[in-house]
């Protein structure tokens, strides 16, 4: 029998300490029923003392005691008639009143343990009086002070377990969240090197092969019809229109997942959708037009972070996204009816990244747009970028 498991519908994992416990406990019981075997003074005392310590091995060593509290219980009850038998042959059997206090607190719920302590200390009291010994403070003392130092052994140590216990799991659930943080991050750090790369391609490679594409063109215009020249002049366009076309393909591949199967338009307003925090509104003025991929991913990332600090930082009930398109720019606007802040506070904190807004204002910048933030106190606060279309559409 387990001395220190508590009372769970499942067994729990043996601790050395609570090996070692259980040893002990096993080892006063027997010795206890040596003693009272020997001092009995009578078969019928050996018989009992043999009896007892059938029950107790018994106990010890079925499973089903260890995992049905119905079972322990009846055990316990087995095991208490076994004692108060040999408390009738020999008054000797009072000790062993401390190993059951232990067993009764661990074994049973509360509500019956501790009346069950206190009904064994006075069996042991009455059987001590009722054999004719000589009363003596000792014999009124002992048993209820027993039962005392087992009650509070048995608490202390239960507090101690559970204190373990919320420890073992805050630290699983610690381990588990920096697990996710890592993934997390990963996925962040990827996503971030795709924008990147699409960025430098379409910047560097697809504008280039581009101009190289209207440069050939005018060459074309310029020369002759027929001449042999422009032959190989329209074969370097192909060329570059066909590796055009395979750049912008890599924009595309590049990608965030958000843009992939649809338009800015749709992205946003997927990011309306219900859920926890406010009722967001997603609304399009304007004619819609297709925009670089930079730029949607540049509005895209904006409008997350700025909705996601009005999620955790605003307390806001309402927001509303509102795509504009223009005749020369596009602008995106994130408003919400929370309860605001000094936007010069989050400036002069830049440094720790306070709000994500460095990041929001550092992706419209380097795209040659501009981003402001109004806000105040108890005021809501509303997020503005505006990203000037490029000449010629997107590319």
């Amino acid at each position: 029998m387990d001395p220190v498991a508590s009372h769970p519908p499942a067994p729990r994992v043996l601790t050395p300490v609570r090996r070692a416990l259980r040893v002990c406990l096993h080892l006063l019981m027997a010795g206890l029923l040596v003693l009272a075997a020997v001092r009995a003074g009578s078969p019928a005392g050996t018989v009992l003392a043999g009896v007892t310590g059938a029950v107790y091995t018994a106990g010890a060593l079925l499973p089903v005691v260890r995992r049905s509290q119905r079972a322990a219980a009846c055990w316990l009850a087995l095991l208490a008639l076994s004692w108060l038998a040999l408390l009738w042959a020999t008054p000797e059997a009072l000790w062993i009143a401390f190993p059951l206090y232990f067993l009764q607190l661990h074994l049973l719920p509360a509500r019956w343990s501790l009346p069950a302590v206190a009904l064994t200390a006075g069996a042991a009291i009455l059987s001590y009086v009722g054999h004719g010994a000589a009363p003596n403070p000792g014999v009124f003392i002992g048993p209820p002070l027993g039962g005392a130092v087992a009650v509070a052994t048995v608490l202390g140590y239960q507090a101690l377990y559970r204190e373990s216990e919320r420890r073992q799991r805050l630290i699983e659930e610690l381990i588990t969240t920096r697990a996710e943080l890592a993934a997390a991050e990963r996925h962040a750090g990827t996503l971030s090197e795709r924008e990147r790369l699409a960025r430098e391609i379409h910047d560097t490679l697809a504008q280039g092969l581009s101009s190289i594409q209207l440069l050939l063109r005018a060459a074309e215009r310029a020369l002759p019809a027929g001449s042999p020249t422009a032959g190989h002049i329209d074969r370097a366009r192909r060329a570059a229109q066909d590796n055009l076309a395979e750049a912008r393909r890599f924009v595309r591949a590049l990608t965030p997942p958000d843009l992939e199967h649809g338009s800015l338009a749709a992205a946003l307003e997927r990011l309306c959708e219900p859920g926890a925090g406010p009722r967001v509104r997603f609304s399009v003025s304007g004619t819609p037009v297709e925009l670089p991929t930079p730029y949607e991913v540049a509005l895209l990332r904006i409008a997350q972070s700025a909705l996601g600090n009005t999620v955790r930082h605003a307390g806001a009930e309402r927001a509303e996204i509102t795509l504009s398109f223009m005749e020369d720019a596009v602008a995106l606007d994130v408003v919400d009816d929370g309860k605001g802040f000094v936007p010069e506070a989050v400036r002069a904190s830049a440094e720790g990244g306070g709000f994500g807004l460095p990041a929001m204002r550092s992706r419209a910048e380097s795209l040659g747009g501009t981003f402001t933030v109004e806000s105040a106190p108890g005021q809501g606060t509303a997020v503005a970028v505006t990203l000037p279309l490029p000449a010629g559409g997107a590319r």
